[in-house]
């Protein structure tokens, strides 16, 4: 089992990215999957996730109404499309897999991860 992030890179504030999660190994739509991101100096926190299943998703706060996660299971890919970006949202971000069904807030718990990329780094800066 095995994903992988892309699409990171150096954005305006206002601008936007759109960041992979492309999985190897297992079938997509049984698993759950959620986007988290570290800052320096900051713990980890979770941004969006996507539920097998019915594909509820969640958003927190912070990112809920300019953060946008789908899911395309016959190209094995699941996408972030990060609108309105923030020099705040500058952070290392992280796809995570998980073979359950989560629902609500509950969705971005790391404790449910087991499967985890290497990250794609986003600064959001002039």
């Amino acid at each position: 089992v095995q994903v992988v992030e892309s699409g990171g890179g150096l954005v305006q504030p206002g601008g936007s990215l759109r960041l992979s999660c492309a999985a190897s190994g297992f079938t997509l739509g049984y698993f759950s999957i959620a986007w988290f991101r570290q800052a320096p100096g900051k713990e980890r926190e979770g941004v969006s996730c996507i539920s097998s299943g019915d594909d509820s998703t969640y958003y927190p706060n912070s990112v809920k109404g300019r953060f946008t996660i789908s899911r395309d299971n016959a190209r094995k890919t699941v996408f972030l499309q990060m609108n309105s970006l923030k020099p705040e949202d500058t952070a290392i971000y992280y796809c995570a897999a998980a073979l359950t069904n989560p629902h609500g807030s509950t969705c971005i718990h790391e404790r449910l991860y087991d499967y985890w990329g290497q990250g794609t780094q986003v600064t959001v800066s002039s």
